[in-house]
């Protein structure tokens, strides 16, 4: 995949856990009602899960699709050593991922996903309240077709993304 996407561990859910950004910690304890290393150790028992690493080493996220295609990510304050680094790693995450369909929910007031849901191509449809504390969250997906995964496999074949 990647040499800055590992498959996801137990350390690597713990570390992001405790090294949350403060939007991401507010989304799962106050908009999930959560505690953060109880929902990310679970999540990657149950899920396709990769944690993301930056240039310094640091782990800057963590990432996951459950089999119905819901995808979710949790990050660090590493993100901000290589912002261009994450965000290019988490699209080659997001475009190489199989599911026609990606979607979840995101807490309003977290802008930095906001912004990387953008970039990455998902398309926010709705808000709703949502949770224990009755907050905003607003719907995402990203639908992939297959033309899609066709121009991909053919721009890495080097044919200028032309189908063979």
């Amino acid at each position: 995949m990647s040499k800055y996407i590992h498959q996801a561990t137990v350390g690597a859910a713990l570390e992001v856990a405790s090294n949350l950004l403060p939007d991401d910690r507010s989304e799962v304890q106050e908009g999930h009602g959560h505690d953060p290393k109880t929902a990310l150790v679970d999540s990657i028992r149950y899920c396709d899960s990769v944690y993301f690493e930056v240039p310094n080493g640091k782990i800057a996220g963590l990432a996951g699709v459950h089999g119905n295609g819901q995808i979710w990510m949790l990050c660090t304050p590493a993100i901000y050593d290589y912002p261009h680094t994450f965000a290019r790693e988490a699209k080659r995450y997001v475009d190489e991922r199989r599911e026609k369909l990606l979607w979840n929910i995101v807490d309003e007031r977290n802008e930095v996903h906001l912004k990387l849901l953008r970039f990455l191509g998902f398309k926010f449809i709705r808000r709703l309240n949502y949770g224990p504390n009755n907050l905003t969250f607003i719907e995402f997906a990203r639908v992939q077709s297959s033309s899609d995964r066709s121009s991909r496999l053919s721009s890495r074949r080097g044919n200028g993304g032309f189908q063979s």
